[in-house]
């Protein structure tokens, strides 16, 4: 079971009442519309005619859906459910959700306009649940002497047009990018929302130099051990081995570090939502998947996606 401290608890009851604003906010800062959260009845079941949950996609999600799960499968135990959890990226989990071997997609990204076309001709309805919002924490090695950057230097870092930390007022040295594979959702977010300016700069892509890496620890650990780094992590993933920079929208905003307090408030710019993709609407899935939905937005569920360090959404 999971347990808020006190000063957690208070954290989480705000966010509770912020949650429309939030949503509102995220909108506004991502360029983007945040879809609202459908509505996900609770299901009371003493044994499940469905005992299997397939749940595969975004690494961003891994972990906080790992422990729901856990406290799910613990609330219903001795009912012999079977329910792994893989990730491998955003658009793994959708393609799998569209060729029948996921029965749910987690996703760091929204779904594309193709991806829902290819999920009708296949005979699927999808249905999107946003679970928790994020903000995409920007990181370097803990030995680096900057505090923070804009959106357009981090945007103009990963194009490859600043190449040495001395051009944004650092210490000397070329700038190592990693980021995100492409099958990641959080790539893509990153890419549309910071590389290409929210959609303003379109001609703009990812540097060829970038390292690509397949996952949040893996951008993580590279960070941590090159002085020379910088990267892009969910929030639930920061921790003290790098450290996150502040960012500011541009030159003549206050920079905000990736913090729940500042994403509620609206003024981290790099905020997203978290999403789960289902092959039809929710009140049309199997009892199992119902329920499941029903745990991950109570109370519960939510302030485990605020003990990893996400935005919970109630």
């Amino acid at each position: 079971m999971f347990i808020l401290g006190s000063k957690k608890l208070m954290i989480f009851l705000a966010m509770a009442a912020a949650a429309v604003l939030f949503v509102l906010m995220v909108a506004g800062c991502s360029g983007q519309a945040v879809p609202e959260t459908t509505d996900v009845p609770a299901v009371e079941n003493q044994g499940f005619e469905t005992t299997e949950l397939f749940i595969v996609g975004s690494d961003t999600c891994l972990e906080v859906t790992q422990l729901l799960v856990e406290e799910f499968l613990a609330l219903h135990s001795g009912q012999n459910l079977n329910m792994p959890v893989s990730g491998g990226g955003s658009g793994t989990g959708i393609a799998g959700l569209i060729d029948g071997t996921a029965d749910l997609a987690n996703s760091s990204r929204p779904i594309k306009d193709e991806e829902l076309q290819l999920g009708k001709e296949n005979g699927l309805d999808i249905d999107e649940v946003t679970i928790a919002f994020d903000g995409i924490s920007v990181i370097v090695n803990n030995e680096n002497t900057l505090d923070a950057l804009t959106i357009e230097q981090i945007s103009k870092i990963y194009t490859g047009e600043i190449t040495d930390w001395s051009q944004v007022g650092g210490q000397g040295g070329a700038i190592v990018i990693t980021s995100r594979d492409s099958s990641s959702g959080t790539y893509v977010f990153f890419r549309e929302e910071v590389v290409q300016l929210g959609g303003e700069a379109k001609e703009r892509d990812y540097s060829e130099q970038a390292l690509l890496l397949a996952s949040n620890a893996a951008i993580r650990e590279e960070v941590g051990t090159n002085i020379n780094a910088i990267g892009y992590i969910g929030l639930g993933y920061l921790d003290d081995s790098v450290k996150a920079l502040g960012v500011k929208a541009d030159e003549g905003s206050e920079a905000a570090a990736p913090s729940v307090e500042n994403i509620v408030a609206g003024s981290y710019p790099i905020a997203r939502g978290l999403y789960v993709y289902t092959p039809q609407p929710v009140d049309q899935l199997s009892d199992l998947a119902q329920a499941y939905f029903g745990f991950v937005l109570s109370d519960s569920g939510q302030e485990i996606v605020a003990e990893v360090g996400f935005v919970p959404v109630k």
